[in-house]
């Protein structure tokens, strides 16, 4: 089974009936907090060994923090009171204290660590989960959902919004470990003495309204900076993808403005979040202090009415003032969910997408040249719109078949459904006599390679763009350049397969390009190679022997047999190949060898005549030019 180099590293799952079972589901509507609350609940589903650990860390430091407190009443009360009512201080008291202290912030220490090393590892793991499976989706899904979705948008989906849904995890813990302390701390108040108690948890639903306030304030503002998030992905892509145009053409100007407008409104965007944010933090900072003064208030009269000890006041206001700080992280957890819930939502439009492609269980067991048969084929990109409209054609094991058409017949949508980036509305594609829905999934790039007329290359080393991580020898390697012809210009390269290209192969010219992308198929040995203009940017004598090569690896190794179509523009090209196919209007409308159609066909013997006379134009335009410069030098 051959996978492609993307398929290796992001594995597609398969699901038995004895596997996981489902998840929990975040609620489809309801309030902010609900749903929220339901990503919260995916979350823990997902990693509950690590959630487990760190909720474990959090409750410790929450205990030991309301330790801390009865420590320091009990101390009051027990060791230093007596000691200034003596008027003594031994050491024994002194090292009482430092090693209670000191017990209790180890063991403090412990639980930050766990709680925050364990909400870290949590919020990654997630994060690299849900990009695995949206990069997964779009692998999944048919060439037409890419087309109606921005480039842009797919990146914030996978990057930004990925990480905005996880990003409230990393208060998750705490949040939780706050809970727990405030239970520690609620009955501790209350063993210290009632009536201080009942003062403090006035504080209590006084918070809890605070954050419902924020939550409907927050939501809208937080939906529009995330949509903003995308908007400038999709410009900045868009406008670092066409810097060739956008420099030769002297737009920089033009185009900085353009991607000004969305940056500055996701500017504005933020900070009225921010500012959203900074009025509700003073607030949940300020509600526990007022909790502080009140206790101090009643606790003054409960002293001198003998109702309490000095030491449960001071313990009761240090439980307060160590509680406020905790209280805020269950604010951040609130304060994050909306933001959560926009991400979640965005990327759940992406993972729950339908028209993913569907496989059979047929294999093609053969190793010779495949035979491709196009039955009643149709299709279109819009409704009541075809491209391709009854297309029918058989290609024998072997053969060597150009496709002739002029723009707009239908050449590269042809390829795709070849292979099976796209299925044809009617009719079908078949390899070997197999409907190409029936193959088993990577089956059929087992035996079909494409090499498309734009070159697309990693910024990896030449042997990288055409091994794509395969199991391929440099000895087989070089075999694929040579029948490419591209063997000549690596090895005069100071690494020669070691030689990075750069980003889409910028060091290369475009005639390298082409060559390694061929390559690329050809070491793979494909039983059926399909060149989409794939020669376009190399000189005719270099394109008739690639071609010949071809043919020459078929005659020599029986096993490496294949067959070629090939989209052509040249007669050159055209004349090498054994048959033609004339495309035009969506449908075959001659079939023969190239001196036959020039004979029987006008049409096609005029489109044929019409490139030729562009390439020879094409060509004195370039000599003249080059003689211009050999004047000049």
């Amino acid at each position: 089974m051959h996978l492609t180099a993307l398929e290796r590293v992001l594995p597609v799952p398969t699901v038995s009936s004895g596997g996981r079972p489902p998840g929990p589901r975040v609620p489809d509507k309801g309030g902010v907090t609900r749903r929220g609350f339901g990503v919260l609940r995916v979350a823990i589903w997902e990693e509950p060994g690590i959630f487990a650990l760190s909720v474990l860390a959090a409750m410790l430091y929450g205990a030991m923090t309301v330790a801390g407190g009865w420590a320091l009443g009990w101390s009051t009360d027990h060791l230093i009171r007596p000691s200034f009512e003596r008027g003594d201080t031994t050491g024994g008291t002194i090292a009482a204290l430092i090693s209670l202290f000191m017990g209790i912030a180890i063991l403090n220490a412990i639980g930050v660590v766990g709680r925050r090393l364990g909400a870290g590892v949590m919020q990654f793991r997630l994060q690299a989960t849900y990009r695995r499976r949206v990069t997964r989706q779009y692998l999944k899904l048919p060439l037409e959902w890419h087309h109606q979705h921005s480039t842009g948008m797919l990146l914030s989906n996978a990057n930004a919004d990925v990480e905005s849904t996880w990003f409230v995890i990393a208060p998750l813990p705490m949040a939780i470990g706050v809970i727990a302390m405030l239970v520690f701390a609620t009955i501790a108040m209350f063993a210290a003495d009632v009536w201080l108690a009942l003062v403090g948890c006035l504080v209590f639903p006084l918070v809890f309204v605070a954050n419902v306030i924020f939550q409907r304030y927050l939501q809208p503002l937080a939906t529009r900076a995330q949509q903003l998030r995308a908007d400038v992905s999709e410009v900045a892509h868009e406008s670092f993808d066409g810097a060739l145009v956008v420099k030769t053409l002297g737009r920089e100007a033009a185009e900085t403005e353009r991607f000004r407008a969305p940056t500055y409104a996701l500017r504005d965007a933020n900070i009225a979040v921010n500012k959203a944010r900074g009025m509700f933090d003073p607030v949940i900072d300020g509600l526990p202090r007022l909790g502080v003064l009140a206790v101090l208030l009643v606790g003054v009269g409960r002293v001198r009415s003998g109702g309490a000890d000095a030491g449960d006041v001071v313990q009761v206001a240090f439980l307060f003032t160590l509680i406020g700080f905790p209280i805020r992280a269950l604010g951040w957890v609130l304060g994050e969910l909306p933001r959560s819930v926009v991400g979640w939502d965005r990327v759940q439009r992406v993972l729950t997408a339908e028209g993913g492609t569907e496989y059979g269980e047929a294999r093609l067991t053969s190793t010779k040249a495949a035979r491709l048969q196009v039955a009643g084929v149709r299709f279109g990109y819009l409704p009541e719109r075809d491209v391709l409209a009854g297309v029918d054609f058989t290609i024998e094991p072997g053969r060597t078949v150009a496709v002739v058409g002029p723009t707009g017949a239908g050449k590269s949508t042809l390829t795709t459904l070849l292979t099976r980036l796209v299925d044809p509305e009617t009719g079908a594609v078949k390899v070997d006599g197999i409907d190409l829905r029936d193959l088993a999934r990577d089956e059929l790039a087992g035996s079909v390679a494409l090499v498309a007329q734009t070159a697309f290359l990693f910024d990896d080393t030449i042997r990288g763009n055409i091994t794509l991580g395969g199991d391929y020898s440099d000895d087989d390697v070089w075999d694929a350049l040579r029948i490419a012809q591209g063997d000549g210009f690596v090895k005069a390269m100071p690494v020669g397969l070691d030689t990075k290209v750069g980003e889409r192969g910028t060091t290369l010219s475009g005639g390298q390009r082409q060559r390694i992308a061929l390559a690329r198929a050809l070491v793979r040995r494909p039983r059926l190679l399909i060149l989409d203009d794939a020669t376009s940017a190399v000189d005719p004598q270099v394109e008739a022997r690639i071609l010949a090569g071809l043919r020459t690896a078929v005659q020599e190794d029986a096993g490496a047999a294949t067959t070629v179509l090939v989209i052509a523009y040249r007669k050159a090209t055209i004349s090498l190949a054994d048959e033609v196919l004339f495309l035009d209007e969506g449908r075959i409308q001659a079939h023969g060898t190239h001196t036959e159609l020039q004979a029987s066909t006008p049409a096609y013997r005029d489109l044929v005549d019409a490139y030729e006379k562009d390439a020879e134009r094409r060509q004195e335009e370039a000599e003249a030019e080059l003689d211009e410069e050999e004047v000049s030098a």
